[in-house]
């Protein structure tokens, strides 16, 4: 599941996974479909990304007899979707961990410098204690998930994650270049970027599929 020599970067290879993003490249996939597809696969994709959450000793009581198990120990976990896509992945998340708490940050590229800039980013006080998860279904030239990672450790935020439904390698290699402590989600990566900076083939405009807009 790692990714050509780069430590923290998780490619999955779950077969529901990559026969949900199959079904999300469809160009004849509707937005209701693209929707909860994306629910779908943030939700499994979570599994994996949440695999090192602490857990602590509990005691319980059983039908039969008390026993001692395992539970959450308590960290606070806060999902940042990167507007507006991003907002595609938060509910597959949440059906696992109901108690997240939910930031966002937007973002839009300047013509002129064609760097990204912060127009938004409201997050919880809970981000500088606990696991900081970024949620965006594309990882293109990576400038934006870079930015936005940026933007969300200058407000405090020390242990960060990021969720891609679909990387790239110019993506991958910026975000682990700027970010090499944040580790990378991605469903699958293509490896080509067109003229214009959409992964190829890729699955067209996500925000755009999602909320049938153009």
């Amino acid at each position: 599941m790692g990714y050509e020599g780069f430590a923290n970067v998780t490619v999955f290879d779950h077969p529901l996974i990559q026969h949900k993003i199959s079904m999300l490249r469809d160009k004849n996939t509707g937005s209701k479909d693209f929707r909860q597809l994306v629910d779908e696969i943030a939700m499994l994709m979570a599994y994996e990304a949440t695999r090192d959450l602490p857990l602590e000793e509990v005691e319980v009581e059983t039908p039969l007899a008390r026993t001692k198990t395992k539970m959450l120990s308590g960290e606070k976990v806060t999902l940042v979707p990167v507007l507006r896509a991003g907002l595609g992945m938060v509910n597959g998340i949440l059906t696992l961990m109901p108690t997240a708490r939910i930031g966002h940050i937007g973002l839009y590229r300047d013509h002129v410098t064609l760097e990204p800039v912060e127009y938004y980013c409201k997050l919880p006080e809970e981000v500088r204690e606990g696991l900081t998860i970024v949620l965006d279904p594309m990882l293109a030239t990576g400038g934006s998930a870079s930015a936005a990672i940026n933007f969300i450790k200058a407000r405090g935020a020390k242990k960060i994650k990021l969720m891609n439904i679909l990387g790239s390698d110019t993506g991958i290699a910026r975000v682990h270049k700027d970010h090499p402590d944040v580790p990378i989600y991605c469903g699958t990566v293509d490896h080509k970027l067109n003229d214009v900076g959409y992964i190829t083939p890729g699955l067209g405009d996500a925000g755009d599929r999602l909320f049938g807009t153009k």
